[in-house]
């Protein structure tokens, strides 16, 4: 398992909360990237961003929009643990195990930036997010 990193989701406002980390955090940008240059493209506003991961100190956080309606944020609720693994059985797994008492939000599925990726809010309440990087290719 690569690791578990926080994943916040923003109600369109999420470039707004970068630019005030980096400033008062001294955060870094590693990745950001807009539903306009995606193939979510014309799917959602295409300025805004559908992901994105800083770094502040040693730790990784990620975030985006959440601009889809059958994914409204709630602030207080809108903070994901998500689980990063190059092993596909492991995460499907994981995900399996995970949805025991609770509620699988996007069943675990290829997309079209990883091998593996599914969403469920655990019998506690917790969200969780399961993803397989696909794996890098050479364009050498």
């Amino acid at each position: 398992m690569i690791g578990i990193k926080p994943y916040i989701s923003f109600p369109g406002n999420c470039e707004e909360a970068i630019n005030f980390y980096k400033e008062k955090l001294g955060a870094e940008v590693l990745y950001m990237g807009r539903y306009g240059d995606s193939p979510m493209a014309g799917k959602a506003p295409d300025d805004k961003i559908m992901h994105c991961t800083i770094k502040i100190g040693d730790s990784h956080i990620m975030a985006c929009d959440s601009v889809f309606k059958d994914c409204p944020v709630t602030i207080g609720n809108n903070i994901t643990l998500a689980i990063g693994t190059n092993d596909i059985a492991q995460a499907d797994s994981m995900f399996d195990k995970m949805s025991d008492g609770g509620k699988i939000i996007m069943p675990m599925q290829e997309t079209f930036w990883a091998e593996r990726f599914g969403m469920l809010t655990d019998k506690f309440g917790i969200n969780w997010m399961f993803n397989v990087d696909k794996p890098e290719t050479d364009h050498a």
